[in-house]
C-alpha cells in the first residue's frame, strides 16, 4: 500500500491542516472494527441519529465526547462479581471494551444521548450560521432613464 507524505504541504499552507489530517486518516484502515454495530439515520432535514447496540452496558460504563468535529464513544464494562460461587461456562454476550469514532461535518452538534433497551441513541443537529446559509436575491427591473444628451459645439 502506498503512503503519501503530506509534511511538505504542512509547511507551505496555512489553514489547510485539517484537510491534510483527514487525507492522512483515509489511508489508515479501520482494522476491520465492527463492534459495536451501529446505524446512522436521518430523522429530519437537519437532524440525524446514531444508534449503537451496546447490550450489557449501563450509562456509567459509556463515555461520549465531541471534540473538533470528532465524536468518540467509549465503553468499558466493569466486571460483575455479584454471583459468587458460580462459574461461567460460555460467554456469548460481548463485554469487551470498545472505542468508536465518527467524523462529524462542520456545524454538526450533539444534541443528546439516551440509552434504552440496549441501544444507545445519539442525536445530532446541523446548525448552519445565518451568514453561511444561501439567500435569495430579488431581481428588480431598472426604471427606464431618459438619456442625457450632451450638446456638441460645431467646429
Amino acid at each position: 500500500m502506498r503512503h503519501v507524505d503530506f509534511s511538505p504541504l504542512y509547511r507551505s499552507t496555512v489553514g489547510f491542516d485539517r484537510l491534510f489530517s483527514m487525507l492522512d486518516s483515509l489511508g489508515q484502515p479501520d482494522a476491520g472494527q465492527s463492534y459495536p454495530p451501529y446505524n446512522i439515520e436521518r430523522t429530519g432535514e437537519d437532524s440525524y441519529r446514531i444508534s449503537m447496540a451496546v447490550a450489557g452496558f449501563s450509562e456509567d460504563d459509556i463515555a461520549i465526547e465531541a471534540h473538533r468535529n470528532v465524536l468518540t464513544v467509549k465503553g468499558e464494562r466493569k466486571e460483575d462479581s455479584a454471583s459468587e460461587g458460580s462459574e461461567l461456562l460460555y460467554r456469548g454476550i460481548a463485554a469487551r471494551a470498545f472505542e468508536r469514532r465518527f467524523q462529524l461535518a462542520d456545524h454538526v452538534e450533539v444534541v443528546g444521548a439516551t440509552l434504552k433497551n440496549g441501544l444507545l441513541h445519539i442525536d445530532l443537529k446541523r446548525n448552519i450560521p445565518e451568514e453561511m446559509k444561501p439567500r435569495k436575491i430579488a431581481i428588480t427591473t431598472a426604471p427606464a432613464k431618459s438619456a442625457k444628451q450632451i450638446e456638441a459645439k460645431a467646429a
